[in-house]
């Protein structure tokens, strides 16, 4: 008897009626002889619409006060599965994270999974009742409910799977990981396998699907992930390490993001402590910076880009009036109008001449570019907005994505 962690995200539990199925689903393992334990988001929109409430009472709501409010959607969600798993006949229990003994540390809203104390899970399972634990959430050290960030039932699942020994199936409204964003380029492929490594890039670039972390978690932990369509039973995706009988492409995904703006400081005095002052600023307020450009000095002075989340941008408001504050001269320009566009592939490691491909691509087509960076089996820009389409079709076809 295995034991199996199934994940349904918030399209999947966006009403009684999905609720109901998801029920069917998971008895529907458990009399397959898995023993489930079940991860779930909140139902539908629940998280925006919370903190919509939110904003209308204060532009910058206190974090603590945000994490206590989004985690009462994930509330709502566990209970009503385990009501409908109980009506199917199915012996169940709803699980916050905190009950789940789900440790985190960190900014509240942006909390990290420290350890997972899993006896109290355990002990259900050993009793036989099917495990409903809130997605999103845990409790930190001064016992103050915390949320996970961008796609937390994801780690949670994984997280929970890694402590478990356990196979991790994330159910969605998707049927599976594509070499494009279907609605971007309606012909993508879907992928039978991809790699932690490709997967961890995809996501950290912008791939919706999964969330960065987790797919980390289940990298060091070799959990092997299965993502599919919570309506239907069509084949998915296995996201796993990378091994022969997997197809070694030169580039395996394309992954585009609106989710980012771009920071340029102008004219700054080019010495080692303006440029530490400023990072060391950003991440002090834990602001996730991507992709970092700097120009060559001039006349003594450098300018400075580089990328952060749109969601953050009351927070770097306030960190760039500090450094303005600090650095007497220099401009700031904000630009949110742009698309991280970015080539993912693990063949990048051993063929060359991706990078020459696309710089072809963007000139053919009279797609500027205003950054550009790379790793070992990624290269990213970042574009103006009304481009990306043009720029999405121009790469998926040269790549055969």
């Amino acid at each position: 008897m295995a034991i199996v962690v199934q994940k349904y995200g918030g399209t999947s539990v966006g009403t009684i009626e999905k609720i109901k199925n998801v029920a069917r689903r998971v008895a529907k393992s458990k009399e397959n002889g898995d023993d489930v334990v079940v991860v779930v988001s909140a139902m539908g929109k629940t998280t925006d619409i919370l903190l919509g409430m939110a904003s209308e009472i204060s532009s910058n709501p206190d974090r603590r006060e945000l994490d206590m409010l989004m985690s009462s959607g994930e509330q709502v969600s566990i209970a009503l599965l385990s009501i409908a798993l109980k009506e199917l006949g199915y012996d169940s229990i709803s699980l916050t994270g905190p009950q789940a003994g789900i440790l985190t540390k960190g900014f509240h809203t942006k909390a990290r999974i420290t350890d997972i104390e899993i006896k109290n899970v355990e002990g259900y399972i050993n009793d036989g009742k099917i495990v409903v634990v809130a997605g999103f959430q845990g409790v930190d050290e001064e016992g103050n409910i915390t949320t996970l960030g961008r796609g937390g039932s994801d780690t949670t699942a994984v997280a929970l799977a890694a402590k478990l020994g356990a196979v991790c199936e994330i159910y969605t409204d998707v049927d599976g990981i594509y070499t494009v964003d279907p609605r971007l380029f309606p012909t993508a492929k879907k992928l039978d396998y991809i790699s932690y490594e490709e997967m961890v890039e995809m996501a950290s670039l912008g791939s919706g699907v999964m969330e960065t972390r987790s797919i980390e978690i289940a990298q060091r932990f070799n959990v092997p992930i299965y993502v599919a369509l919570s309506s239907e039973e069509w084949p998915g995706t296995y996201i796993k390490e990378f091994d022969e009988s997997m197809e070694s492409k030169v580039i395996t995904g394309l992954s585009v993001s609106d989710e980012d703006m771009m920071i340029t400081i102008n004219h700054v005095p080019y010495e080692v402590r303006n440029i530490s002052s400023i990072f060391e600023k950003l991440a002090s307020n834990d602001i996730n910076i991507d992709m970092i450009s700097q120009t060559a000095p001039s006349h003594g002075h450098i300018n400075i880009s580089f990328t952060a989340p749109k969601n953050d941008r009351f927070i770097i408001d306030k960190v760039m009036e500090s450094i303005k504050n600090n650095i007497e001269g220099i401009e700031i320009d904000v630009q949110k109008d742009i698309t991280k566009l970015s080539v993912v592939g693990i063949g990048m490691k051993s063929q060359s001449g991706v990078a020459a491909k696309m710089f072809k691509i963007f000139a053919d087509n009279e797609i500027e570019f205003k950054q550009v960076t790379t790793s070992e089996i990624r290269i990213s820009y970042t574009i103006n907005t009304h481009d990306k389409e043009k720029a999405v079709v121009a790469v998926a076809k040269e790549f055969n994505l």
